[in-house]
């Protein structure tokens, strides 16, 4: 099975002015890309060729580096890419929005504790939502690792995740990451955060 780059669910400049068109652009067809051509390789002949991504991301081990940075990369930003949209809803309704009430206090301190995760993330990563069991956390990976694997720090299913790899804003926000975090919320479909939550329970 060879793994292909999936189309954005809108155009290059929908995002805008929170996150802008080159920045989609290099993000998309350059680092996401990347990884896909990377993941393919670095399965062809071993005994992931016909898994999907979740059941290679679920079985590797720490040290098969080429598909955990490759595999992680190209789930990662499937999911990242997915729950942006223009104008969607600006708050968690639901069930969604109970659980993160109830895991976090509310939803402003949602917000403030995961811009302290992306903050503290030290060089690059992600800051992601789990459900486990459909209780809510927040936690952060390095590179290109997420829950999926079962040797981070945080094991679970993400609902939501966010990139804080350079290469995700330093062409508008330059070396302000707050103020990347800060945009990321003004694009964030929480109605497709909440469909991945609610395939949790």
């Amino acid at each position: 099975m060879s793994f292909k780059l999936p189309e954005l669910p809108y155009a290059y400049d929908a995002l805008e002015p929170y996150i802008d068109e080159a920045t989609m652009r290099v993000h998309h067809l350059g680092h996401h890309q990347g990884y896909t051509n990377g993941l393919n390789a670095a399965i062809e002949g071993t005994c992931y060729e016909n898994k999907t991504i979740e059941e290679i991301l679920k079985s590797i081990h720490v040290t098969q580096t080429a598909i955990r940075n490759n595999g992680g990369g190209y789930w990662n930003h499937i999911l990242y890419f997915d729950i942006m949209t223009p104008g969607g809803s600006k708050e968690p309704q639901g069930k969604l929005a109970d659980a993160i009430n109830q895991a976090f206090g509310s939803f402003e301190k949602f917000k403030e504790l995961w811009a302290k995760a992306g903050g503290a993330r030290f060089g690059s990563g992600w800051v992601w939502l789990l459900s486990k069991h459909g209780k809510l956390e927040i936690c952060s990976t390095p590179n290109q690792d997420n829950p999926l694997m079962k040797f981070t720090e945080c094991v679970g299913m993400p609902v939501l995740g966010m990139d804080v790899w350079e290469h995700a804003y330093y062409l508008k926000h330059q070396n302000k990451r707050g103020n990347y975090i800060q945009d990321f919320f003004e694009v964030i479909n929480w109605d497709k955060v909440g469909e991945n939550f609610e395939k949790t329970l």
